[in-house]
């Protein structure tokens, strides 16, 4: 798989692109769908993206093209009969994985979405692990008619006429940033309403995307996913919805780690450089008469990012953490559901198989950040913390989560046995994390006496 920053698609022809799936289209996404070949109502829309400033991704057209993607697989309301027995399973998932884990039920409102109601509650989420690596892109649409870097620089024009030119191409500068914003838009929509259509949960892609304390399940494709197992659609439902408050649980007690996770995206939107040579080449090489010129630029890699020693560095925390959260999940549930479910085992093997084959959460995160969930990583994450718990017990094993200095790093993943052994070699007592809370926020100050 093409390591392509989320909002770029790869050449249908290079190594690692999916040619099975024609690239995007912007301007169908943009006006094909809802225009019915009414030129004012186009003018309308176009009139609405250009004028867009609302950040680097225009996320009212993300939303609009992620519904009309779900609205396309025949998406329905979730019915009484759909939603009880979902609910039942969270409710008693949550009681199977007080006997698993040391922390307590993380008291999340458990729900059945839809599809698109799981668009409207994840889009604040996605927007904010985006707009970092999208912001360096689309401000580099508009600062290609700057007097810094522009092609106008480029002229050999005296200094005070290049500065005259990029004051009057100000307003055009604002459009290129408008137009980057809707390229996004379109892409990111057409990612999130596919994606919609593969989730389980509110949590495949390692982090919760719903808001705080709001776990859920997709009926449609919990049901879709059980399909051909063999395995009976309650044990299937029961063991989703266990991942699903595992997830929870873990993120509820300890609150540092997502805001680890959305740190570790925006490290690396800040390292990105853009390429603004071959950015100018591709844009001049569009031809406004041929709409199909912009959607062959697009999905040329004008964008590819250069990679940074920053950028990875953060992809290396990132991976390293996810793979520690999965692994922490995958040992959790396979505890909570041996004694339960006959068909554990099977569940489990499935949902390893399906990271292994690139799910969603796989393909998004390499969208997104070039980062893909190696397998290899997400068993020895696991192992790692099978070792933990031996040696330490479930109260050791979830202490290790109250701080991200004390999270084991790539080389522990290395070696399970010898974190695990580190750990015990510390002693029994709990682990003292006075000063490591010292690092975070200065102690508040004394009350005054009477």
């Amino acid at each position: 798989m093409s390591n392509f920053p989320f909002g770029f698609n790869p050449d249908p022809g290079d190594e690692g692109g999916r040619p099975e799936q024609s690239p995007v289209d912007p301007l169908s996404a943009m006006f094909g769908a809802g225009s019915g070949g009414d030129i004012g109502a186009a003018l309308q829309k176009l009139g609405a993206l250009l004028s867009w400033k609302g950040g680097p991704v225009n996320w009212d057209l993300a939303r609009d093209v992620a519904r009309q993607v779900v609205a396309q697989t025949g998406d329905k309301s979730v019915t009484t009969a759909d939603r009880e027995p979902a609910l039942e399973a969270m409710r008693l998932a949550e009681l199977w994985l007080d006997a698993a884990s040391a922390f307590p039920s993380s008291s999340t409102t458990p729900g059945a979405w839809s599809r698109a109601e799981w668009v409207e509650a994840t889009l604040p989420a996605w927007r904010e692990l985006v707009d970092p690596v999208a912001a360096k892109v689309v401000d580099s649409l508009g600062s290609m008619l700057s007097g810094d870097d522009g092609p106008m620089t480029q002229l050999g024009l005296p200094a005070e006429q290049v500065r005259a030119m990029s004051a009057m191409a100000g307003p055009l500068q604002q459009m290129m940033r408008s137009v980057g914003g809707a390229m996004f838009g379109t892409q990111i929509g057409q990612a999130i309403g596919t994606l919609a259509t593969e989730v389980l949960g509110s949590t495949d892609v390692g982090l919760p995307l719903a808001p705080d304390g709001r776990a859920a399940l997709l009926p449609a494709n919990v049901t879709a996913f059980g399909e051909g197992l063999g395995v009976p659609e309650d044990q299937v439902r029961l063991y989703l919805a266990l991942r699903e408050a595992a997830h929870h649980r873990l993120f509820a007690h300890a609150p540092w780690l997502r805001a680890h996770l959305v740190d570790a995206v925006a490290a690396y939107g800040q390292g990105i450089r853009v390429d603004m040579g071959r950015l100018q080449d591709a844009m001049g090489s569009i031809d406004p008469t041929n709409p199909e010129s912009l959607q062959q630029a697009l999905t040329g890699g004008m964008f590819e990012p250069e990679d940074t020693p920053q950028q990875q560095a953060a992809l290396v925390r990132l991976e390293t953490a996810l793979a520690l959260v999965e692994g922490w999940v995958d040992e959790v549930v396979d505890a909570a559901a041996a004694p339960h479910l006959p068909a554990a085992s099977a569940l489990r093997e499935t949902v390893r198989r399906r990271r292994a084959s690139g799910g969603p959460a796989e393909q998004t995160f390499a969208s997104l950040v070039g980062l893909e969930l190696r397998p290899r990583r997400l068993r020895d994450a696991a192992a790692l913390w099978r070792a933990v718990l031996a040696e330490k017990g479930q109260e050791g094993r979830e202490a290790v989560w109250a701080h991200p200095d004390l999270l084991p790093s790539t080389d522990d993943l290395d070696d399970p046995e010898g974190f695990a052994r580190t750990l015990s070699a510390e002693g029994s007592a709990p682990l003292d994390l006075s000063g490591l809370e010292d690092t975070e926020a200065p102690p508040e100050p004394p009350s005054p006496s009477p």
